[in-house]
């Protein structure tokens, strides 16, 4: 075996342990980064019980409101992919403002500092989505990037590393 051929099987496994790596790093960044939107999506889902006791006492308040409010919540709760958690987060988003629109109509109950602290926190919860939403896509896309350009597609394929979802916001619930 001449030298330069040892040289270029050196350099070949070289670029294959940098790419292999690369690419483990970059599925890494999107497993935390998901991770950050499930800590989230577990808080808001958690204030949701706490919301529905506090509006319980006003027995005009709409019980269907409240039906599809804990239904979103149970769907997002079952969510484990982040296509069918985007789906369940924008169900979510939907109920809880119909429930915010109704509770305008009940001057009592925006008056109690339980129910304005509630609606503070969730307020606070969708911001805090939003901005690990953003993150997370910024990397799904990078590692998709990885995974299907040259020369990252010749080791992703092979080795086990397939395209992340981006967790997307329906355009009708922005």
């Amino acid at each position: 075996m001449t030298p330069a051929v040892v040289v270029a099987g050196a350099a070949l496994f070289v670029a294959f342990v940098v790419l292999y790596n690369g690419l483990v790093r970059a599925r890494q960044r999107v497993r935390e980064a998901w991770s950050a939107i499930d800590v989230q999506l577990q808080r808001r889902a958690s204030l949701i019980p706490n919301l529905v006791e506090s509006v319980k006492g006003y027995a005009a308040y709409e019980r269907d409101t409240l039906r599809r409010v804990v239904e979103a919540r149970t769907a997002l709760g079952a969510a484990h992919t982040p296509s069918a958690a985007a789906r369940a987060n924008d169900d979510l988003t939907g109920a809880l403002g119909t429930f915010f629109a109704i509770a305008e109509a009940y001057p009592d109950l925006k008056a109690t500092e339980r129910f304005a602290q509630l609606q503070t926190d969730l307020t606070d919860t969708e911001n805090q989505v939003a901005f690990a939403r953003n993150y997370y896509n910024g990397a799904v896309e990078a590692y998709n990037i990885k995974v299907q350009s040259f020369p990252g597609m010749l080791v992703a394929g092979p080795f086990g590393f397939p395209p992340a979802e981006f967790f997307a916001a329906d355009p009708k619930n922005p």
